[in-house]
């Protein structure tokens, strides 16, 4: 019985977190706060202490449905918080939505990720799972180059038998140098093309 009052309540806790994000991905949208980093910019500031919460939770959500590209989110970051704490807003909130990615592709199976990363991506990448145990191994790299689908392989991840233990640690050990390289990158090459033009 408290198994089952345990299972209802994540059930409803996951209906209602969906709702949320389902409302402020269509307020986003609406006002047009994922086309550029000033945009969100312009929106995190009528937060003030609570902009980077918020920010947190808007790459959190990024992750677990692409609402706006990581580059965007990744460059908003630095622009908006400077390279220090952009980089641990980006870090933290990039972490936790992959650990919720994975999380909810292991608790709604092959289903929910199909339809999550559409039917294409889903075909080019399931053939992973046949690694068996190297699965492991080419996540981990994956997950530390800055060029990999990082989030459809967080889903990916979620399918095998792999802990989330071992998740949360190849996360937590492998995205701070692509993150790192992806924010001071992206920034690199906007000082470049603001001084050029």
């Amino acid at each position: 019985m408290e198994k089952q009052k345990t299972a209802v309540y994540l059930n409803l806790c996951t209906l209602i977190g969906l709702i949320g994000m389902g409302w402020f991905i269509w307020y986003g949208i609406r006002h047009q706060l994922f086309v550029s980093a000033d945009a969100l910019k312009a929106f995190l500031s009528q937060f003030g202490l609570f902009a980077p919460a918020l920010f947190i939770v808007i790459q959190m959500v990024q992750v677990v449905i692409p609402i706006l590209p990581g580059a965007v989110g990744c460059l908003g970051g630095v622009l908006i918080f400077g390279p220090v704490w952009g980089f641990v807003y980006n870090y933290v909130g990039i972490s936790l939505g992959s650990i919720l990615a994975f999380l909810l592709s292991k608790r709604y199976g092959r289903p929910f990720v199909r339809q999550m990363v559409g039917e294409k991506n889903y075909e080019k990448y399931i053939g992973w799972l046949e690694k068996g145990k190297a699965f492991d191994k080419a996540f981990a790299v994956a997950i530390f180059l800055p060029v990999a689908p990082d989030d459809l392989l967080c889903y990916i991840a979620g399918l095998t038998p792999m802990s989330l233990k071992k998740f949360a640690a190849i996360i937590f050990l492998g995205k701070p140098g692509s993150i790192f390289l992806y924010s001071l990158g992206l920034t690199g090459i906007m000082e470049v093309l603001r001084y050029l033009f």
